[in-house]
């Protein structure tokens, strides 16, 4: 039995031999493979990265391109409430917030009007947004409530109640839609969507100014912010 065992360890070992060959270009065809799609694998990798770079870049300028629109939004806001006649001229109230035709009867609404205008006018948006806030609450039906409500919300939106100024600017244009105010209201609202990063409402916003108010200066510059939020 020996010799038996002894006179097969040529043949195994041959046979080893024979397996070892036939394996090896098979190994080498696999670590041939692997090593080209980990190459593949790379570039695909890197070429996702260059993309997404180039896409973080668009973005970041329209973010800012976004941003100076809102900056200067704020600063239309306050041109408006500073260049207008003051209310010590003839058929003016303090900031010339009044809405053309409309004043008030009685002359104590009037004075609480004029009052609130004229802390906004004076950059006081906290003390403005207080009094507009009471004019709004005890003279609901008048006819300078719907500008009340909008200087309400333009408060808001300068104090960065952004979720403030949409709620209030948006019951404005609700209950006086074809207010003169209401297409420069909607602009306030889409500055304050941006604020809050909701681009897909300050489009459908910007949308609506064109859509609504096509012939307004607010639906020029509504298309000029939509182009930014492509």
């Amino acid at each position: 039995m020996r010799d038996n065992v002894l006179s097969l360890r040529p043949l195994m070992a041959a046979t080893g031999l024979v397996l070892a060959a036939l394996t090896a270009p098979a190994h080498a065809f696999s670590d041939d493979e692997a090593r080209k799609a980990i190459l593949d694998l790379r570039q695909q990798v890197q070429q996702q990265n260059e993309q997404s770079q180039r896409a973080k870049l668009q973005l970041a300028d329209q973010i800012q391109a976004l941003q100076q629109e809102v900056a200067q939004l704020r600063d239309q806001l306050e041109l408006v409430s500073r260049q207008q006649p003051s209310a010590n001229k003839p058929g003016g109230t303090a900031g010339g917030a009044n809405p053309p035709g409309a004043t008030a009867g009685d002359p104590q609404e009037q004075a609480a009007y004029d009052g609130a205008i004229d802390l906004f006018r004076k950059g006081q948006y906290k003390e403005a947004s207080e009094s507009l806030a009471a004019f709004t609450a005890l003279y609901p039906a008048s006819q300078l409530a719907p500008s009340a409500q909008f200087y309400l919300g333009s408060s808001r939106y300068a104090l960065k109640d952004f979720k403030g100024a949409i709620e209030q600017l948006n019951a404005m244009v609700q209950k006086a839609p074809d207010n003169a105010r209401a297409p420069d209201a909607l602009l306030v609202i889409a500055g304050s969507q941006i604020e809050m990063n909701n681009r897909a409402g300050a489009k459908t916003t910007l949308q609506r100014i064109v859509r609504d108010y096509p012939t307004t200066p607010a639906a020029n510059t509504a298309k000029s912010r939509l182009q930014l939020l492509q």
